[in-house]
């Protein structure tokens, strides 16, 4: 056999393996075309220095950025703090130069005699009629404590001499608490008197503290005795200031009773009814807003007068009568109810919080009571009282603009001088706090009341009917609408300048 040859396919594939070996030996000794592993190695660490150099670049322009958007920050802040400043500022100098131009209008009125509505008798007289007409403009007043409290300063039943009409000692005798609140809601009219003789005749009760306890369950009735709209008229109203009536006339009648246990009028049967129905008017208290109040919440009273009455204070949290006292605040008889329900001790904390509430004229009162002036002096606390009533008023905006909003401004002043003016005598600090500036001040913004009242029912007089048309014509006018309307603001400014 001779040797083998190769076949035609198998010759063809190695002779393209044999050109492939060749071609690939040929780039292999080409030196133009060998890349080395270090050159490429070296060409991404450069790169990557390049990017870190970059990076460190971009986060020192970060960083001075943001201290300089601080300094800008903290350059806006100063400069805000020092308009805010100088804004104050301009305010409390624009106070003081209406006080003395006020002051300059009213001795030129008094040295050339000038007659004006309300005018100010520089002996006080003036003051007192500020005083006396304290609630005059407060409209969260729902009632003036004084005027329908049985006892003012320190009076009791004994020293008081009335003769109870024959309705009241027939209630009383027949213990029909239901029917004395009736005749009270029914003879409004001699409210007053009426809560005079309860005490005397609270005297015919056979067991005065079941009776008083009988009438509070008019003071919160269900939704069918009393529709929900006529809850805040004032025959209702009435008729809870008698039940606040009653637990007061309570309190000196059980002061001096006699015997013991089940024979003493505050026997443990009724402290509990009584406790009982305490804790049933706590959590109404809540729903009445007694927060809302302006220290003078009907509610709030007639519990802490409960209380007191039957001498259950004890049996709630100190803190949670606190926060009940600070809704009677306005009442003269609080500090009283505070010694009463035993939390003198608490009434430095009291007054703070009223005087963190912008309630310094009623924290005064309580200062006076309790001898505190020492840790809270009262001429500092009502100058601050008046100068933070004014900011708040004079420097919203809109005040200058808005009539509505400027007179609600000058009432809220009138009532707060009111309050200031009543503290400043009856606590005899003139010497501190001198009256005339005050004085003048009010009976300027009670003769601009006054004025605007009196336009208003003059420009109201005078209003023009409307004009019914019919096919063009006016029926009701003899001369045109045109001519009417000069009139009627020639009528109005002649009004404006007689009252000036």
């Amino acid at each position: 056999m001779g040797d083998s040859k190769p076949v035609n396919g198998d010759a063809s594939i190695m002779e393209q393996l044999g050109k492939a070996f060749i071609e690939l030996k040929s780039h292999e000794e080409n030196s133009e075309n060998k890349v080395q592993w270090k050159e490429i190695e070296e060409y991404f660490h450069n790169y990557e220095m390049l990017l870190k150099t970059k990076s460190s670049e971009l986060e020192e322009k970060r960083k001075a950025f943001e201290e300089k958007e601080s300094e800008i920050r903290r350059l806006i802040a100063e400069r805000e703090e020092v308009v805010a400043a100088k804004e104050q500022h301009m305010l409390d100098r624009i106070q003081e130069v209406k006080d003395s131009a006020v002051a300059l209008i009213m001795e030129a009125q008094e040295k050339y005699k000038l007659t004006t509505p309300d005018s100010v008798d520089v002996d006080g007289s003036a003051g007192n009629k500020v005083c006396n007409s304290l609630n005059d403009d407060d409209p969260d007043a729902l009632y003036d404590p004084e005027e329908f409290s049985p006892f003012k300063s320190g009076e009791h039943a004994g020293a008081v001499d009335v003769q109870p009409r024959q309705e009241l000692l027939q209630f009383c005798e027949q213990m029909d608490a239901k029917g004395l609140l009736n005749f009270i809601m029914e003879n409004q009219k001699n409210l007053v008197a009426i809560c005079r003789e309860i005490p005397i005749a609270l005297k015919c009760a056979s067991d005065p503290a079941q009776f008083v306890l009988d009438s509070l369950e008019g003071f919160y009735p269900s939704d069918q005795t009393i529709p929900e709209g006529n809850r805040r008229d004032a025959a209702f109203q009435g008729m809870r200031r008698s039940c606040v009536t009653l637990l007061e006339s309570l309190a000196p009648l059980l002061l001096g009773a006699e015997g013991s246990g089940s024979d003493h009028p505050l026997n443990p049967e009724t402290k509990e009814r009584a406790k009982a129905i305490a804790d049933e008017w706590k959590p109404r208290l809540v729903e009445a807003g007694i927060d809302a109040a302006n220290g003078n919440s009907l509610e709030a009273d007639a519990f802490l007068q409960l209380l007191v009455s039957f001498r259950i204070s004890s049996e709630f949290e100190e803190d949670e009568l606190c926060k009940i006292v600070l809704a009677i605040a306005r009442r003269r008889q609080a500090p009283e109810l505070c010694r009463s329900l035993g939390i003198t001790h608490k009434i430095p904390g009291i007054v703070e919080a009223l005087i963190n509430s912008g309630r310094q004229a009623d924290a005064v009162h309580f200062i006076q009571a309790f001898d505190l002036a020492e840790n809270f002096p009262p001429v500092p606390l009502l100058k601050t009282y008046l100068k933070d009533l004014r900011r708040n008023t004079q420097g919203k905006p809109g005040n200058a603009g808005s009539g509505g909003t400027q007179n609600n401004g000058n009432a809220q002043e009138l009532a707060a001088l009111k309050a200031v003016i009543k503290c400043v005598v009856e606590y005899k600090l003139e010497g501190e706090y001198p009256l005339e500036p005050l004085q003048k001040r009010a009976a300027q913004l009670e003769k601009a009341k006054g004025d605007k009242k009196r336009v208003g029912e003059s420009a109201k007089h005078h209003q023009p009917k409307k004009a019914r048309t019919n096919g063009g014509g006016y029926y009701g006018y003899r001369n045109p609408p045109v001519a009417f309307n000069r009139q009627h603001l020639q009528q109005q400014f002649t009004a404006v300048l007689k009252h000036t």
